[in-house]
């Protein structure tokens, strides 16, 4: 089996392209054959995108008071999650939060708003904090990700500076109806194609763990090639409690690390993301993960707590990473600040109710040490996602 995905790889590199049964068989591949995988698939991440990894950093905008039913959100109409909830966060909050990414190490800044999608009123917002940041920050990415788009609503946005616009179409054309059925999939396509038209570069990706099939996960990639993507988000499903898909947990390591291969044969030379549940799922194999993929995000997601961003920031670089755009010795400098910040910190109490050089009980598996706690005998996760109180939306500054 190790030839086999060794001359898949080889074939690729040599200008083809993986089917359908390719993509199949690395999903199916025998637990034992996953580091072979892995050496094959970073063949092709070394081809495109040598040893960097795109950080990224997330600023929620507007938090919960969805409309829409999607079933795995915990932002969605009927959804019973705990989470914060606020509306548009002010351009001075906005540059607050985006900098605490940006001086942590992240590169790209993605402004997300809950809602079906905006109103011209909230473009003329996005617009207003996009052209701050860019005054603020020389050379930040921005991405934004605001919903289902109208007419003309993409055009203002890549006037105004940003450069990539998100929309996931989250699982495949067949399974789309049975996680949400307040937009169809066409819904999601067209978002995706009037943001390609406008010149910003679509980045659409899957959520996995929704009761998919194997042929459905890669009918969802296929998809996503065919939208010529630019950058692919992999999210694992969190499972809220007061979600449809709480308790929710058909995942496990090597399953996610095959998917996110699998992702890498099929789209080689697009940038594959590890995004939300990432600590929860992949727990001990992040880093083998990333010998796939080559983007993550920084700290903490929408709703829920992400690991400590040092880790995140140790982690690339004791595997050999350096974060894309960034010089060695500004990534080093930006990891001994974080440390000298943590060893200020020693012995003080933080938001989940641990000691800032560890993680408490209240931490649910959102930080390193959490994750790995949170794990029963089966090896399954045996918590709930832990919910963010801190940054965008609170007083307490945020985990970057």
């Amino acid at each position: 089996m190790t030839t086999s995905f060794d001359a898949l790889a080889t074939r690729i590199l040599e200008g083809g392209s993986a089917t359908s049964e390719d993509a199949l068989a690395v999903l199916q591949a025998a637990d034992s054959d996953v580091m072979a995988v892995v050496a094959a698939a970073g063949r092709l991440r070394r081809e495109h995108f040598g040893n960097t990894v795109k950080v990224n950093y997330l600023v929620n905008l507007k938090s919960g008071l969805c409309p829409e039913n999607c079933n795995y959100c915990s932002q969605a109409l009927g959804s019973q999650a705990p989470i914060l909830k606020y509306s548009w966060l002010s351009k001075e909050d906005t540059l607050e939060q985006a900098g605490a990414g940006l001086r942590g190490g992240a590169t790209r800044v993605c402004m997300v708003s809950s809602g079906r999608g905006p109103s011209d009123r909230d473009i003329d917002k996005v617009v207003e904090m996009t052209e701050a940041l860019k005054d603020e920050y020389a050379g930040v990415e921005v991405c934004a990700c605001l919903g289902l788009l109208k007419d003309g609503q993409a055009e203002r946005l890549k006037a105004a500076g940003v450069d990539a616009y998100n929309h996931n179409i989250n699982t495949a054309e067949s399974h789309h109806d049975s996680i949400v059925q307040t937009h169809t999939y066409d819904d999601r396509v067209d978002t995706i194609g009037r943001a390609k038209s406008a010149g910003l570069s679509p980045c659409s990706g899957l959520i996995a763990g929704l009761g998919e099939t194997d042929e459905q996960l890669v009918e969802a990639l296929f998809a996503l090639r065919d939208l010529d993507a630019d950058s692919i988000p992999v999210n694992f499903l969190m499972p809220f409690d007061g979600t449809p898909y709480e308790n929710t947990w058909e995942l496990s390591p090597i399953r996610c690390v095959k998917i996110l291969s699998m992702a890498r044969f099929v789209c080689p030379d697009k940038e594959i993301r590890i995004a939300g549940g990432r600590e929860m799922h992949l727990r001990s194999m992040q880093a083998t993960a990333l010998h796939v993929a080559n983007s993550i995000f920084l700290g903490d997601y929408l709703t829920s707590e992400g690991q400590d961003a040092l880790t995140d920031l140790e982690m690339l670089r004791d595997n050999g990473f350096v974060i894309l755009g960034m010089e060695q010795t500004a990534f080093d400098e930006i990891i001994a600040a974080h440390q000298d910040a943590k060893a200020h910190r020693v012995g003080a109490v933080t938001p989940c109710g641990s000691s800032a050089d560890g993680c408490g009980d209240g931490c649910g598996g959102g930080c390193a040490t959490g994750a790995a706690r949170a794990t029963d005998d089966a090896g399954q996760s045996g918590h709930n996602p832990s919910i963010r109180r801190r940054g965008a939306g609170t007083e307490v500054p945020a985990n970057a």
